[in-house]
């Protein structure tokens, strides 16, 4: 089903900075919306329920899954996440555009459900800075920084499925390309069509 709004999909290895791209592009697009995901990890630093995730604990995720209320999930680093279809499916039948935050195993599924949505892969500029990153964060021990990238040889090997890739060296680069890649899906003909419609008749375009 074709829907009027953009959905857009962000994934990386943790700490390449994925959140605080996204974060910077929601404060300067007033037109983005953040849909909200669920998971079984804690909270973090100054992290609050409903604004950064859905916190809730695994018997709660599990009986969602049997539900099928997910559109895609996943576990990661030994935490469950997983996206809304609801919430998605609303926001975008009401032509607002989304911004999702998952990992890369949910965005390929998100893709094979939404084949309009467009995936962005942001990049570390080598392993040395993604190391240096997650130091600098000073949120996890050194095992599970250790874990984190392990996992980062994974997903970054992911990123050639991605429509677009970002590599954060400098991050007013990387959110200038961002907001880029945002803005020209926003002129796409197809994008314009569903989003525009009445303009597209009214010109009697198909």
């Amino acid at each position: 089903m074709d829907y009027p709004g953009n959905l857009f999909v962000v994934a990386a290895p943790s700490g390449a900075g994925k959140s605080s791209l996204v974060n910077s592009l929601l404060q300067v697009d007033s037109h983005l919306v953040v849909a909200v995901s669920h998971t079984t990890r804690k909270p973090r630093g100054q992290e609050q329920n409903g604004r950064e995730y859905q916190f809730i604990d695994e018997p709660t995720f599990r009986a969602m899954i049997d539900r099928g209320e997910f559109v895609e999930w996943a576990e990661v680093h030994g935490n469950l996440y997983g996206t809304s279809r609801g919430e998605i499916e609303q926001r975008i039948g009401e032509g607002q555009d989304v911004v999702l935050e998952i990992d890369w195993q949910g965005a390929l599924q998100i893709k094979r459900l939404f084949p309009n949505a467009v995936l962005v892969f942001i990049l570390p500029p080598s392993w040395e800075e993604l190391l240096q990153r997650l130091h600098r964060r000073g949120e996890d021990h050194a095992d599970v920084i250790e874990r984190r990238m392990a996992n980062a040889r994974v997903e970054v090997s992911q990123a050639r499925h991605f429509d677009f890739v970002i590599i954060n060296a400098l991050f007013e680069t990387a959110l200038f390309d961002l907001k880029a890649i945002v803005h020209s899906q926003r002129l796409k003909y197809a994008a314009l069509q569903r989003s525009k419609p009445a303009v597209f008749a009214a010109l009697d375009l198909r």
